[in-house]
């Protein structure tokens, strides 16, 4: 994809609607080069796999979902096709294994089995669909399922694992720092922050730079362009 070369997994919801969304879904990430996605057996209005009140739609429904994507696929290789069930909640976790036999047997690369609720639940599916590619939600800060290591996760059977709220949270917690220091005059904390050198190097300013000093001469060179003003006013 353009902004990395990293291999990249998408949410691709349920697919943005029947088989034939599905197929354009695929056509679509497929073409911009994404590495996997996963499409998902929830009912509209989607919720959260950690939220109450789920609803799922029928297994056959998914099933045809799963099987018009396997079809609009033009490269196994190039794209990983993940299905997901969120049928425990609303359910039971024997549905939501039901479920998972029926997607891989629909043709699935791999299985997400979201929401479960404890590491007995974990090990069932891992045990369930040993070998096979499993992915899995640990949704700190007030989901479902208990907080367990990757290494140990491992060891269970799964291969894929989402943290979506360890950033997030994390970040917004800085967030609400870094205001409440300005708010009461305090001064950053270095310990809490990067410093101008080292965010250069995160955004890659030195590539940056040399485009500048390709295309627009001697003001770009040593980094003196308008990146490197733009930055310098931002330090003070």
């Amino acid at each position: 994809m353009a902004i990395t070369d990293l291999p990249v997994l998408v949410d691709a919801d349920d697919g943005y609607g029947d088989v034939k969304n599905v197929s354009h879904t695929i056509h679509l990430y497929e073409g911009i080069g994404a590495s996997a996605l996963f499409i998902e057996d929830q009912q509209p209005p989607k919720r959260c796999g950690h939220m109450a009140g789920k609803k799922v739609v029928p297994a056959e429904f998914m099933e045809k979902k799963i099987r018009a994507a396997i079809d609009a696929r033009k490269d196994r290789n190039a794209l990983f096709l993940i299905a997901r069930t969120d049928a425990i909640e609303p359910n039971g976790l024997k549905d939501a294994l039901q479920r998972a036999e029926r997607y891989v047997r629909a043709g699935a690369d791999g299985l997400y089995v979201d929401g479960v609720r404890s590491k007995k639940e974990l090990r069932k599916i891992g045990e369930e669909f040993k070998g096979f590619p499993l992915a899995t939600t640990i949704l700190e800060g007030g989901g479902e399922t208990p907080w367990v290591a990757p290494e140990e996760l491992s060891d269970v059977g799964f291969s894929m694992i989402l943290y979506p709220t360890t950033i997030l949270f994390r970040m917004t917690k800085t967030i609400q720092n870094a205001l409440a220091d300005l708010k009461a005059g305090r001064e950053m904390p270095k310990s809490e922050a990067v410093d101008m050198k080292t965010f250069e190097t995160i955004v890659d300013l030195p590539f940056w730079a040399a485009i500048e000093t390709k295309f627009q001469g001697d003001e770009g060179e040593q980094g003196d362009g308008p990146l490197r003003r733009v930055l310098d006013r931002l330090a003070g």
